[in-house]
């Protein structure tokens, strides 16, 4: 695989931390341009950065000089993650496109766009083809793709068998919330310490329309929504990583027993599994029989962070089915999950251009 140079977009904030953990030894990328606010430019990263990951500040970033999130100041990239806040987002991210400089986005400005596809590998790669239709420069170097929210890629991952089995008609899910979804510093801790607050503001809204758009098809230059509704109920609770949803399904063709449900996850089939992503995972959607399972603590970790667990698998009163489902929210919900996107888009040599 050709390697690539890199730059990172938002490189002090905490998505833009995450990128540099997760991308530290990357086989294919590596990382030479590190962008930031106007504070922060000038300074070597070590200064410029309060770091607040698990592991070492990567020695490799550290007296990397921070520039301001312009695009002539990353003119030898071949592409850019981006970690910017979307209060920002919009703006930059498209000027880096209209220069010809592809990016992979965390940020929610472009997620609807008709030509941008917003992409989880193993449930919709096919949509990486809308990049041929978007026109951000006239010679169609510079595009943008971005990754869903971060409860939107556990619900759809989890939904991706059940679909093709047996069809998707509704859905009501309830998104527990852990709080560095909230980013750093996060939930002030007199709102979150032995409490639960019943409200996510934004967060309802993406979730009802990103999995419809995760699952629906390209149809020539844009994506034809799936029509199922989803109601969608966001929680913040006072975990640390990894979001936990409850999830109803109804189904036009329900499963005769909850053995055919179970075998529907068992035989799916990931769709990207012989491409050799280096982040991705064994086994993307994992069906676990315990009744305890899955839980945060126990399992956002699992292969690297990019595991989604299903569990509580069970006959419905209301719906056809119900469960749970979790995956690690700054992980595969955002920065392991852009990454993963680069590695799919560098397979199939969209960087090639």
């Amino acid at each position: 695989m050709h390697s690539y140079q890199i730059g990172i977009l938002g490189a002090t904030g905490a998505v833009g931390q995450k990128f540099i953990r997760l991308l530290e030894d990357h086989p294919w990328f590596t990382i030479t341009k590190l962008g930031a606010s106007k504070r922060s430019a000038g300074k070597k990263y070590k200064q410029a950065v309060h770091w607040v990951e698990k592991t070492e500040l990567p020695a490799a970033v550290a007296d990397i000089t921070v520039s301001e999130c312009h695009s002539s100041n990353f003119g030898e990239v071949d592409f850019v993650f981006s970690g910017l806040d979307s209060s920002v987002a919009g703006d930059i991210e498209q000027e880096f496109a209209s220069a010809g400089i592809p990016v992979i986005s965390n940020a929610k400005n472009y997620r609807m766009h008709d030509q941008v596809p917003l992409l989880v590998p193993e449930v919709n790669p096919g949509h990486a083809e809308l990049i041929s239709s978007q026109h951000f420069d006239s010679d169609g170097k510079g595009w943008i793709v971005t990754n869903p929210n971060c409860v939107s890629v556990p619900l759809s991952m989890s939904l991706k068998p059940l679909d093709e089995a047996f069809g998707i008609d509704s859905v009501v899910v309830t998104s527990m919330q852990s709080v560095s979804g909230a980013g750093y510093p996060g939930v002030p801790s007199l709102d979150i310490i032995a409490n639960v607050v019943p409200y996510i503001g934004g967060e309802e809204s993406k979730v009802q329309t990103e999995a419809t758009k995760l699952l629906g098809q390209v149809k020539g230059n844009t994506t034809e929504f799936r029509s199922f509704p989803i109601q969608a109920t966001a929680v913040r609770v006072p975990t640390i990583e990894g979001h936990l949803l409850s999830v109803s399904v109804k189904l036009k063709n329900p499963p005769s027993d909850l053995d055919e449900a179970k075998k529907a996850f068992a035989e799916w089939q990931n769709p990207i599994a012989d491409l050799g992503l280096p982040s991705s995972p064994r086994q993307p959607v994992r069906l676990y029989e315990e009744n305890r399972y899955p839980q945060p603590r126990l399992h956002a970790d699992r292969e690297g962070g990019m595991q989604t667990a299903v569990g509580r698998l069970r006959e419905g009163t209301v719906m056809d089915l119900g469960y749970v489902t979790m995956a690690h929210n700054t992980i595969r919900g955002a920065a392991g999950g852009a990454i993963l996107n680069g590695e799919l888009l560098a397979a199939k040599g969209y960087f090639e251009s």
